[in-house]
């Protein structure tokens, strides 16, 4: 697989993702796209009382969400506004609790198919290098490639 540039510019996929799933944004903006690259892409979650779980760390499901949407991004990155691909797969692995702070989630595809997409997302405390959870996932493309106006 060659890298390529991305079809989507960061602005570009901001405002994408905040047309076309503004219920990400329920209760005000914690996510934010930050970065959008070759086969890549970085996105933060705000740490946020709504994240936690009793014990006061950070939750599964916020940390699942997170790297769902990196590797959404990704995959739009390099394809453009494909509404319709859907997550198949995401496998955890929960490494260490994370710090009381914002996530950083970095994501790189692994394969960029005509039908999947593989990717995996590194996740750490922000300021920090230790990971804190790694995931991958695949995703479903579909076979007509309609773009959402």
């Amino acid at each position: 697989m060659t890298l390529s540039y991305p079809i989507m510019g960061l602005e570009e996929l901001r405002a994408f993702l905040d047309a076309e799933f503004p219920q990400i944004h329920f209760g005000g903006r914690t996510y934010h796209l930050e970065a959008v690259g070759p086969l890549s892409a970085r996105v933060r979650m705000d740490y946020h009382e709504r994240h936690l779980r009793p014990g006061g760390t950070i939750s599964g499901p916020s940390m699942m969400a997170l790297a769902d949407l990196a590797l959404y991004a990704a995959i739009l990155g390099q394809l453009g506004p494909v509404a319709l691909a859907v997550t198949t797969n995401l496998s955890f692995n929960f490494l260490r609790k994370p710090a009381q702070r914002a996530l950083i989630a970095e994501c790189r595809l692994l394969k960029l198919g005509k039908r999947l997409a593989v990717g995996e997302v590194s996740m750490m405390s922000e300021g920090e290098a230790a990971l804190v959870c790694h995931a991958t996932g695949t995703y479903s493309i579909p076979a007509l490639q309609t773009t959402v106006s």
